[in-house]
């Protein structure tokens, strides 16, 4: 009987080291990053007419859109990584950058931007601290830094309506780790009251910046690696 018992008892704390361990990795390596979308979020401002200067509708003049803008700081670069669990997002608010725009003659548009990868943040900090630090991952003491440049835009309209998503194909240079990546980012782009929004996605892989896969024992993760720009540009 008493061995029963012990057998039991031995069960019980199996089970509740189990179930503790799960919940342990599923705040670990969980998500608690949701990705806000700028172009998304104008989208509801225009629909509910909440903003008192809302002019969505309005032809935007070509003068208001060509020139110098720079990235705001409502901007953010967002990292997302797929596990057998979940895509688990990581969000960077520290960006910096200057853009060009010439809508009649996107050969001579421009844009670069600087992410601050010391600012990298998933909601969780022991996983953060893991990713910046480990010379298998970021390094970011000796990689602070990660840069996009543009090499080429796609062609645009002339005629932009204030508030309307304006499709656009960017071409350039992600830089992670001092490694550069040739990459296409699939855009879209709206003029809302003053300033230019611009969302982006492209994918890449860990080992393209010399980077090891983060799987664990207990969770695989897909090799892609998903980068998307969600910038707010005001003139400069």
């Amino acid at each position: 009987m008493k061995k029963k018992y012990i057998i039991s008892l031995a069960a019980v704390v199996a089970v509740l080291i189990g179930v503790g361990g799960y919940v342990f990795l599923g705040d670990y390596m969980g998500n608690n990053v949701e990705i806000n979308s700028v172009i998304d979020q104008t989208e509801e401002v225009s629909s509910s007419g909440s903003n008192n200067n809302d002019s969505s509708g309005e032809p935007v003049a070509v003068d208001d859109l060509n020139g110098n803008w720079e990235i705001a700081n409502e901007s953010s670069v967002y990292w997302s990584v797929t596990t057998s669990k979940e895509t688990v997002n990581f969000v960077n608010e520290e960006v910096t950058g200057n853009w060009t725009v010439d809508v009649n003659n996107p050969t001579s548009m421009t844009g670069e931007g600087i992410v601050d990868m010391t600012a990298l943040d998933s909601g969780n900090s022991q996983r953060d601290d893991h990713v910046k630090e480990g010379a298998e991952y970021l390094d970011v003491t000796e990689y602070p830094e990660a840069t996009f440049t543009t090499t080429s835009f796609s062609e645009l309209s002339a005629e932009w309506t204030e508030g309307s998503v304006v499709p656009i194909t960017i071409d350039g240079t992600l830089t992670i780790k001092g490694m550069e990546k040739d990459v296409q980012f699939e855009s879209e782009a709206v003029y809302q009251n003053g300033q230019l929004l611009l969302s982006g996605t492209t994918v890449v892989t860990f080992a393209d910046f010399g980077m090891e896969n983060p799987h664990s024992v207990a969770l695989e993760t897909e090799n892609d690696l998903t980068v998307q720009l969600e910038l707010v540009l005001e003139k400069a």
